[in-house]
């Protein structure tokens, strides 16, 4: 059909051996029709990461993995990571341009957390975590910390955080004399856990899907 030149290219024919073309830039007609472009069907998925599965697509030790929580996980890739020791929201998606940016420091994304802590939590704990401890790789910069509950056994704080550093919650409640019992991850921006049942998956709303990807520039 291109050596017949049935095929235009912004109008002009290409040559008979062809050309490479961008579809999503250039007009290409078919004996003066135009070309339907096929949209591509990207998958956004919410799950709620159990204790004791690692946040990557696969594990050299055989321990098993977010994706093995998804029966049809083909082509999806966890965003960012949570420890093997913590549970929560995670995203599974195809969507490289929101994964790189979700995380990426320079888009700021907040992450909130809810972090149980053994025993009680004294105010002057909470101001050192507000102010943000220094670890070992810098200072950190936590945008809310707030005391939910605190009580002789266990206390319960609510975080968030625009980084990501490995355990970075784990070291600042470390350093600040706080030990964590359980850490779980609520929300990513907008998109919440909400009531998703620890272990399954759910795909996201055309508008979360929406509403993530204009969060950080993305239309």
């Amino acid at each position: 059909m291109v050596a017949a030149g049935r095929v235009t290219v912004n109008g002009k024919v290409p040559p008979p051996e062809g050309r490479l073309v961008d579809p999503e830039r250039e007009e290409i007609r078919l004996d003066g029709q135009p070309l339907l472009q096929r949209s591509i069907q990207r998958r956004y998925l919410a799950l709620n990461k159990p204790l004791g599965v690692v946040s990557t697509a696969r594990d050299p030790g055989g321990r098993p993995t977010v994706l093995g929580l998804v029966e049809d996980h083909k082509g999806l890739f966890p965003v960012g990571r949570l420890d093997i020791d913590s549970r929560g929201l995670m995203l599974l998606t195809d969507d490289g341009d929101l994964a790189l940016r979700l995380t990426h420091p320079r888009y700021q994304v907040v992450k909130t957390y809810r972090v149980t802590i053994k025993g009680p939590v004294r105010q002057e704990q909470v101001t050192a975590l507000r102010l943000g401890p220094v670890l070992v790789d810098g200072p950190t910069n936590p945008l809310e910390v707030r005391l939910l509950r605190s009580g002789p056994r266990r206390s319960l704080l609510l975080l968030q955080l625009a980084e990501g550093r490995q355990r970075q919650i784990r070291r600042m409640c470390a350093a600040v004399g706080a030990k964590v019992e359980d850490l779980e991850r609520v929300s990513i921006g907008d998109l919440r856990l909400g009531t998703l049942t620890i272990g399954r998956s759910r795909e996201l709303s055309g508008g979360e899907v929406r509403r993530l990807r204009l969060s950080v520039g993305l239309k």
